[in-house]
């Protein structure tokens, strides 16, 4: 669990007594502030028995310290963060993708910007673990959704380093800097679920990953057509001051509630793509609401004329960037959560005993 060079778990003794174990662990630094499950021998082994990966596979060095990923480190993480054995191939997914080199996972980690990692969990494993896809999905409160997050943001803390007072640099932050994770709402969705849009197929279970900023949301309760939702929500990302306006292939998530998705797909946009074009389309602003704010034309693209007051810049490279997909309870409320600008994102299958193949 150290970080630095050395690539395996060192053993530490620590005290007996449950208060005394909670302040050994505040002391060298390795909590986010909230108690820990003490990661002893026994619990990590029943971790590491629910996958098919040596304990001393390595996954590579993470920044900004460098520190050594390996299986065994990530479940000692795992456990401290209150996970079940059963969601540990999740959090391995997780941490695989975010691995990724276009993660860029040390400058995540570091932006003054507050990035944080975004997990969303499509498959069968989401219902078998009951990884929360319903009300109040993005709030944390339920233990799968909760440990999971925690676990990779324990991992990356930990073993990558980046600490408040240390080399996080965080403006702001976010609550997602402690734990976001949630599954998609595969039986309320009316397009095919995320992961095929990622290249997984419907019997498999994966993880996607994203660096994000913040979660914005949106209520629409007035309009009575799914084109009215939708200009709705395309409308609340035209705004300035979003973290960086034109997201050279960074992604943004849209997590449309379930009513607002099936009046969306009842009103013709019976495809995701249909719903990516139509927001490709619409998310953007004049260069002369830009020019001047937020990082000014920076991430434009080359055919945007910077002198061109009336030339519309979109929010994305291209429509599928937007990783569209659905969550959540009853109400019609939507949400958008917008990448840090380096950051594309990434997705893993998901590898273990409870994987379905």
């Amino acid at each position: 669990m150290q970080r630095g060079q050395m690539a395996g778990a060192r053993r530490q003794k620590a005290p007996a007594d449950f208060v005394a174990i909670q302040r050994f662990f505040e002391e060298k630094g390795w909590t986010d502030g909230l108690p820990i499950v003490p990661p002893t021998e026994s619990l990590v082994s029943e971790m590491l028995a629910m996958t098919p990966f040596p304990p001393d596979e390595e996954l590579g060095k993470m920044e900004p310290l460098n520190g050594t990923v390996t299986i065994e480190k990530i479940a000692a993480n795992a456990v401290m963060a209150g996970c079940e054995p059963s969601y540990f191939p999740i959090v391995v997914a997780a941490m695989r993708a975010i691995m990724q080199p276009q993660f860029h996972v040390g400058s995540t980690a570091c932006t003054t910007g507050g990035a944080a990692p975004v997990i969303i969990v499509s498959g069968p494993i989401a219902t078998e673990i009951r990884v929360n896809s319903g009300t109040s999905c993005f709030g944390g409160n339920v233990k799968t959704n909760a440990t999971i997050g925690r676990a990779v943001r324990l991992t990356m803390r930990n073993i990558g380093g980046a600490k408040p007072g240390g080399m996080e640099k965080s403006t702001l932050g976010w609550p997602g800097k402690m734990s976001m994770c949630y599954a998609e709402a595969e039986e309320r969705t009316p397009w095919e679920p995320f992961r095929i849009s990622q290249g997984f197929s419907m019997d498999q279970s994966a993880v996607s990953v994203l660096a994000v900023r913040g979660l914005i949301g949106v209520t629409e309760g007035a309009q009575d057509s799914g084109l009215g939702v939708l200009e709705t929500i395309a409308a609340s990302m035209r705004m300035v001051g979003t973290p960086v306006y034109y997201q050279d292939k960074a992604p943004v998530i849209v997590s449309f509630g379930p009513e607002h998705a099936r009046e969306i797909a009842d009103d013709g946009f019976s495809t995701r793509e249909s719903v990516q074009e139509y927001l490709f389309e619409h998310c953007r602003l004049p260069v002369k609401t830009l020019r001047g704010r937020g990082y000014d034309g920076s991430f434009w693209p080359e055919a945007i004329d910077p002198n061109d007051d009336d030339a519309l810049v979109p929010i994305v490279t291209k429509p599928s960037e937007f990783w569209v997909m659905v969550a959540g309870g009853d109400g019609r409320h939507s949400a958008w959560m917008p990448a840090w600008n380096v950051c594309e994102g990434a997705s893993e299958p998901i590898i273990g005993s409870k994987q379905r193949q």
